[in-house]
């Protein structure tokens, strides 16, 4: 039985990993902006579930250091900290305001950045720990309209990173989730250029966007086994496997696209092997397979 912290337990991946996980057996804790609103029916059914539930913004500091603190106090300890709270962004580049995109790294970058910087002392003090992050596909590459959104996953995979090497002294390991496009609620809330004399620049172009999006929904429809059930599988398998033998990156996906990130994936593995060993420091990745 494991303590284990997921940030963003009522979105798409939040919700079917923790009911997975509770269902295991753990104690599970979750964070939401807001119990009412569009999440009350959600922190229901995970409360019924056996969730403990508390309120916090991972755009601000204060909300987070009180969501943590209260979140390890209701478990009892910590083990797994679930990095999972994320918000996307879809449009043409030019387009995204300097404001837009800040909003964005406030969210996938910087909150998880406070959200570190509130449970680290507690993990780092015991000694162990393990630590799960959301990332994406396109945290990896890097496609037409979602730039500001890439941009921000892959400033998360380069913080990441870091953090794996920074933290395996402390017996603190680092897995990052590397999800394809799913059919969740996320698509809902992304975060959406509104430059409309811009926009008008840009001609016959600008219509694009919508077909490619209407594109992907079709895609999605049409591959039944890309949904975010598939997330929570992962993860549970992942946790299975014994502490510091677990992979650094774990690609979901099955639209075809996956197997070419798990390539790169491992090119970049060896890469990075390589230079630590040039540099005397190999060690430091040790705590992933």
């Amino acid at each position: 039985m494991k303590n284990v912290l997921i940030t963003g337990i009522a979105g798409g991946f939040g919700k079917p990993t923790a009911l997975a996980l509770l269902a295991r057996g753990n104690v599970v804790a979750g964070s939401v902006r807001s119990r009412s609103g569009k999440n009350a029916a959600t922190v229901a059914e995970l409360e019924s579930a056996g969730a403990k539930i508390v309120e916090l913004d991972v755009t601000d500091s204060a909300s987070t250091e009180r969501g943590v603190s209260d979140a390890i106090s209701q478990l009892g300890g910590l083990d797994i900290l679930f990095n999972n709270a994320g918000i996307g962004s879809y449009g043409i580049q030019e387009l995204m305001s300097p404001e837009d995109m800040a909003r964005v790294f406030d969210v996938n970058v910087m909150g998880v950045q406070r959200v570190m910087r509130a449970a680290l002392p507690h993990l780092r003090a015991q000694g162990r720990g393990t630590i799960l992050y959301t990332s994406s596909l396109i945290g990896r590459i890097a496609t037409p309209f979602y730039g500001t959104y890439s941009a921000s996953k892959w400033a998360l995979e380069a913080m990441v990173e870091c953090y794996r090497t920074e933290l395996s002294g402390f017996g603190i390991e680092s897995c990052l989730i590397e999800p394809g496009a799913m059919p969740t609620a996320f698509f809902d809330g992304m975060v959406a250029p509104n430059d409309p004399a811009r926009e008008t620049e840009y001609g016959d172009f600008a219509g694009v966007p919508a077909i490619s999006s209407a594109g992907l929904a079709g895609m999605l429809a049409a591959t039944p086994e890309q949904r975010p059930e598939r997330i929570a599988e992962a993860i549970v398998a992942l946790l299975d496997l014994p502490f510091g033998k677990k992979p650094f990156r774990t690609v979901v996906d099955y639209v075809g696209v996956g197997p070419e990130i798990e390539r790169y994936n491992d090119v970049l593995h060896g890469v990075t092997r390589n230079v630590f060993t040039n540099f005397g420091i190999e060690q430091m990745l040790d705590l992933n397979a």
